[in-house]
């Protein structure tokens, strides 16, 4: 079976387990305007408006336009492919008349952007299919659903997640051998791009690179801030590897000309941020919940006089670099109840934070992990150890 299929069947257990009949995923010109979801549980595009409904009877039907259904019919994951022509709505009914469900779960969240694919125009065109049936009154939000089928991880997509952070940290060790004192941002960003690229994988997301102090951490793009003694330069990058993605992020401090080893207070952060996800990682259990991991990093920071960072300490990971529902985080407005979620075995996680220090820059670290029994499990060699160049 394929990664289509056995999401698919994972979606039955969950639609049993959440006590939802069935789930429609509603879509129209799907390579313009995609749904979150199509990757995990359609596997192809769409042009015209099209249901991928899912029972928990164990049924997942395909009522696409003509011409779209063959991609559907060969991948062999739905149990019917149905077409229609000028109009679906007699399907889409027979089929609702069918399965007789009571709770209808549709794609709409406040909360998950994962679960939000459902366009307001989408749900007034669903509106008049379903008109004078009793279906119309029966939606529920998908996000609950959503956020399981995304969280738990299957073995395989664990296999490619593992896999994306090694590559990742194959690159990192390769750039060290070629970054040197005066080379900018940009530079650097271009040398890290260049191995994922030539190892035939994609980024993550657009790679940060911070020379010093010279430059805030964030989302921004690399400046032509260059490197010099006296820097720390902190990178933020990940490999897409297999449709499934990775989120890293590592130092190295440049010596000043009469410097023989990194300052004392370098030196200090940096063992307090590793430390903070050596503890962190630990707590990383099924049923912790990401507030109290989250507040174990601020509490540990505040005690040893730092100031505390301004973002969650961890998000999930999967074919997303901001993938799942739960978050480890702190009970923010910004966050809804994400950090609430009680951590499930196989989540997987990041774990990142940093210290800001005047004049050197961002003490950042982050961390792949997989929550097991145990703990969170670490998916690729971690930095434990300043780099000094």
């Amino acid at each position: 079976m394929n990664l289509v299929n056995n999401k698919i069947e994972q979606t039955f257990q969950i639609l049993n387990e959440s006590g939802i009949d069935c789930w429609i995923i509603f879509v129209r010109e799907s390579t313009m305007a995609p749904d979150p979801s199509m990757p995990l549980v359609v596997g192809h595009d769409v042009t015209w408006q099209s249901f991928f409904i899912y029972t928990k009877d164990k049924d997942a039907i395909a009522l696409v336009g003509d011409f779209d259904q063959d991609n559907f019919i060969n991948s062999g994951c739905f149990t019917e492919v149905k077409t229609y022509t000028a109009d679906a709505t007699k399907e889409i009914q027979a089929i609702l008349d069918k399965i007789k469900p009571n709770k209808i779960a549709i794609n709409y969240s406040e909360n998950n952007v994962a679960a939000d694919g459902l366009s307001h125009g989408m749900y007034l065109l669903l509106q008049k299919y379903l008109a004078n049936s009793p279906y119309a009154d029966r939606l529920v939000s998908s996000d609950k659903l959503i956020s399981k089928l995304r969280s738990r991880k299957l073995p395989i997509e664990i296999e490619h997640l593992t896999e994306a952070a090694k590559l990742a940290n194959d690159v990192w060790i390769k750039v060290v051998e070629d970054i040197k004192s005066g080379m900018t941002e940009e530079q650097v960003a271009a040398i890290i791009n260049y191995y994922i690229l030539q190892g035939k994988n994609r980024l993550s997301f657009p790679t940060i690179v911070n020379a010093g102090a010279k430059t805030t951490p964030g989302h921004a793009h690399p400046t032509d801030a260059a490197l010099s003694g006296g820097d720390l330069l902190h990178v933020d990058f990940g490999i897409k590897h297999k449709e499934y993605c990775s989120d890293i992020q590592r130092l190295a401090y440049f010596k000043r000309p009469n410097e023989e080893e990194a300052p004392p207070e370098l030196l200090e952060a940096f063992k307090m941020v590793v430390d903070i996800i050596t503890k962190t990682a630990t707590m990383c259990k099924p049923g912790a919940k990401g507030f109290e991991i989250d507040g174990e990093a601020r509490l540990m920071l505040e005690e040893n006089g730092y100031e505390t960072y301004q973002h969650a300490l961890g998000h999930q990971l999967g074919r997303d670099v901001h993938d799942g529902s739960a978050l480890i985080g702190a009970k923010w407005e910004r966050y809804g109840n994400s950090t609430s979620i009680p951590l499930e075995e196989n989540n997987v996680f990041t774990l990142e934070l940093e210290i800001m220090l005047p004049g050197i820059g961002c003490v950042g670290l982050e961390e792949d992990i997989i929550v097991t029994k145990d703990g969170g499990k670490f998916l690729c060699p971690r930095q434990t150890e300043l780099i000094v160049l």
